[in-house]
């Protein structure tokens, strides 16, 4: 039940502990055939990897992790990346919104976004930008909740079968 699951900031040491989980939250996203910049086949190492790379950020305040907690189990993340731009203190950017396959439509997209927008409002950020292959469940998320296109490239990212498709691009005002 989604009323069971807490949203919460992980710090750089949590996250570091949780790199297995984070890691399988990344496999298990790619494997439903979520293109979230990995292919089909990619290993726990090297998802673990790139959440090992996210660690720096998270730790000097550059990059916030929320995640989705069911008791002492992660079921979901998403990332806001402060824009390091002098003259972009108003904007950050959304990524890694991923919720376990075995999670999904019980509005933890919804909970993770809402949290995400009031985060980045409590960090000062009034425009959040994103971008999401067009027609994904992501796309239609963003959408449902006042997200707005800006702009479709087509090819722009490969499939996790190693398709090009077109990626579509959002901003949102907080």
């Amino acid at each position: 039940m989604a009323d069971s699951i807490v949203i919460r900031a992980l710090d750089a040491a949590e996250a570091e502990r949780r790199l297995a989980e984070l890691g399988a939250i990344l496999r298990d996203a790619v494997e439903g055939g979520a293109s979230v910049n990995f292919l089909a086949g990619f290993s726990q190492d090297e998802a673990e990897a790139f959440w090992r790379g996210q660690l720096s950020g998270i730790a000097e305040g550059s990059r916030h992790m929320l995640v989705a907690e069911e008791g002492d189990t992660l079921v979901g993340t998403v990332v806001l990346t402060l824009a390091p731009q002098p003259n972009q203190p108003h904007r950050a950017d959304v990524g890694k919104m991923l919720v376990l396959s075995s999670h999904r439509r019980r509005g933890l997209g919804h909970r993770l976004l809402d949290a995400v927008e009031a985060l980045a409002r409590v960090q000062g950020r009034t425009l959040l930008m994103l971008d999401t292959t067009l027609g994904s469940s992501g796309d239609r998320l963003y959408r449902s909740r006042g997200w707005v296109e800006y702009g479709v490239v087509p090819g722009h990212a490969l499939s996790t079968l190693g398709v090009p498709t077109a990626t579509a691009f959002f901003y949102k005002e907080v």
